[in-house]
């Protein structure tokens, strides 16, 4: 549960503002795309205040120039379009490092759908060894073929909000580059990661629904069934792997924009165990350092499936739909 300094469930003061019982205001989500400024800047860790581990904590040039991206995201409001970032010589090594090194290894361990569309994404958004592509450049190509969108956010968010945004056809993504000194593994969601690892599958139309679908799942449910499904999330769409043609491969966009984890998770240093979502939504999941386990799919197909069918057993008193014409949540009372 995100609180503020006082103590105050955020989420809870969001819906306080919007009136409503009791009950109506515990379980508070947005309902227009536009509510979700109201989700920006509450990030759970990182944005601007950096843990004494975190490669840039000593580096105050990284620091401030961290603060001035992030400015983007505290000020951003929907339907503006998102400002650019003149990334610096030392962001564009860092970004070209971890490019070469990902694109040597997307075709043997990423699953083809994620191929596919990478290649688009050269051909359309430009992304190259030496550019970082800009997010509206990105989020323009997205909408145009699946319906998402990118959001600028300035960190880390919470299951409940990062989630509310996918049900809305909406990745918050980050501007921010990782610090140069450890391009192998980010403790946090930075440029590289959105645009390498999660905006691809974004472009795959089924991934896309995938995507939407665990989002409207995560609507108006209590705080326990979020932590398991955002669990599941984390198995799946920043960790999953899936069989392909006999191999094993990575869909999950913190694998695929990291290929220091990569290699850690094809490594016999890692545990795999099939995804099973009642089992794995209990599993403990380290933000900061290489998972200690991976679950795994005979394809994304069943994956879905499997993560469909375990959000029907969450318990919520109306069901919700999504009005694509206005970007807007529809509540059926059930």
């Amino acid at each position: 549960m995100k609180s503020d300094e006082n103590g105050t469930d955020v989420n809870v003061e969001k819906a306080r503002k919007h009136g409503g019982s009791e009950e109506e205001r515990k379980t508070w989500f947005p309902r227009r795309i536009q509510d979700l400024d109201h989700t920006p800047s509450n990030t759970l860790s990182f944005g601007t205040d950096l843990d004494p581990d975190h490669p840039g904590f000593n580096d105050p040039i990284y620091r401030k120039r961290r603060k001035e991206i992030i400015e983007i995201a505290v000020n951003y409001r929907h339907g503006q379009p998102i400002p650019k970032v003149e990334y610096n010589t030392e962001e564009v090594a860092t970004w070209s490092t971890i490019f070469r090194h990902m694109t040597q290894l997307h075709p043997t361990h990423a699953c083809l759908e994620f191929n596919n569309m990478f290649s688009l994404m050269v051909e359309h958004c430009g992304y190259k060894e030496n550019v970082i592509p800009q997010l509206q450049d990105v989020s323009d190509f997205l909408y145009s073929r699946t319906g998402f969108t990118l959001r600028p956010v300035a960190g880390f968010l919470s299951f409940r909000d990062f989630l509310a945004g996918l049900a809305f056809r909406v990745l918050h993504a980050t501007q921010y580059i990782r610090h140069s000194s450890k391009p192998m593994y980010t403790p946090e969601p930075d440029a590289c990661h959105e645009l390498l690892g999660h905006a691809p599958l974004l472009a795959d139309a089924s991934f896309a629904d995938f995507a939407q679908q665990i989002g409207l799942a995560s609507l108006g449910v209590s705080d326990e069934c979020i932590k398991r499904l955002g669990v599941c999330f984390w198995y799946t769409f920043e960790f999953g792997l899936c069989r392909q043609d006999g191999k094993l491969r990575a869909y999950g966009g913190a694998l695929l924009s990291s290929f220091g984890e990569l290699e850690h998770c094809f490594s016999d240093q890692s545990v795999m165990k099939p995804f099973d979502p009642p089992k794995t939504a209990l599993e403990e999941h380290p933000i900061t350092k290489y998972q200690h386990v991976y679950f795994v799919s005979e394809s994304i197909e069943e994956a879905k499936q499997k993560l469909l069918d375990y959000t029907k057993t969450i318990p919520r008193s109306f069901v919700v739909s999504y009005d694509p014409s206005d970007r807007r949540i529809e509540i059926i009372n059930s």
